[in-house]
């Protein structure tokens, strides 16, 4: 069992100002994260969203049905004392970028995926300065080194907050350049994810679902919209 799922102790849920953000309070006392840090959220927003998950809880605190809070304890406790190595990290995805590998059959899978792949590479080409070149199959091309390294400077930009959220944007997609979309907005997050799932909705069209697998990508899915917002409130 989860160290800090137990019963629900408090009765008031509120959030105070303080020299950092903003704190949410239980009863007038802090909460803390896992690492006993007390949780400061860098926005009201976020802070707002992280008090509606703990109003929200019944007899036992579920760490599974709160996200932002799950996210805040991950960019205190984790992304703060190891940065460097989170950004880099989710950086390298652009050199492998979903995006990138395409099939080389059927003819139908191979213009649905430029149909729905390329305008997001346009969009970084336009909006972010890199120019990512597409492959056909599965084997490692090495893409621009420079297109690399603006793509982890920006990556690097972001706040630890911004970052916990955007490595459930990226690891979840598959996709460096899917995770900025997000956080720029270009299209809605669920089309996002869509997009992502690309290959998979074309086998499952195909060849049938799996209950299991079905099962599982309806929690992604859930995450990613999850990281989403959680970053829009960063």
């Amino acid at each position: 069992m989860n160290e800090w799922q137990v019963k629900k102790f408090w009765t008031e849920v509120s959030i105070q100002p303080v020299a950092r953000g903003y704190a949410v309070r239980l009863d007038g006392r802090a909460i803390r994260t896992p690492a006993k840090a007390e949780l400061i959220l860098p926005t009201e927003k976020f802070a707002l969203y992280v008090a509606s998950e703990w109003e929200a809880q019944v007899e036992k605190i579920d760490p599974d049905n709160m996200p932002a809070t799950r996210s805040a304890n991950a960019a205190i406790d984790k992304v703060a004392i190891q940065k460097t190595e989170v950004a880099d990290m989710l950086a390298a995805y652009g050199d492998s970028d979903l995006l990138c590998y395409r099939a080389t059959s059927p003819v139908e899978l191979v213009a649905r995926q430029c149909e729905i792949w390329n305008p997001f590479l346009d969009w970084a080409a336009e909006s972010l300065g890199v120019r990512l070149i597409p492959r056909e199959g599965v084997v490692h091309h090495p893409q621009d080194p420079d297109d690399i390294a603006r793509l982890s400077k920006l990556v690097h930009a972001l706040s630890n907050f911004e970052l916990a959220a955007f490595h459930d944007l990226v690891s979840l997609s598959g996709s460096l350049i899917l995770g900025f979309a997000v956080t720029q907005k270009v299209a809605p997050a669920e089309e996002i994810w869509l997009a992502s799932r690309l290959d998979e909705n074309w086998q499952e069209q195909h060849w049938g679902e799996d209950a299991d697998a079905v099962s599982l990508t309806a929690q992604k899915r859930s995450a990613f919209v999850d990281a989403a917002k959680i970053y829009d409130a960063s």
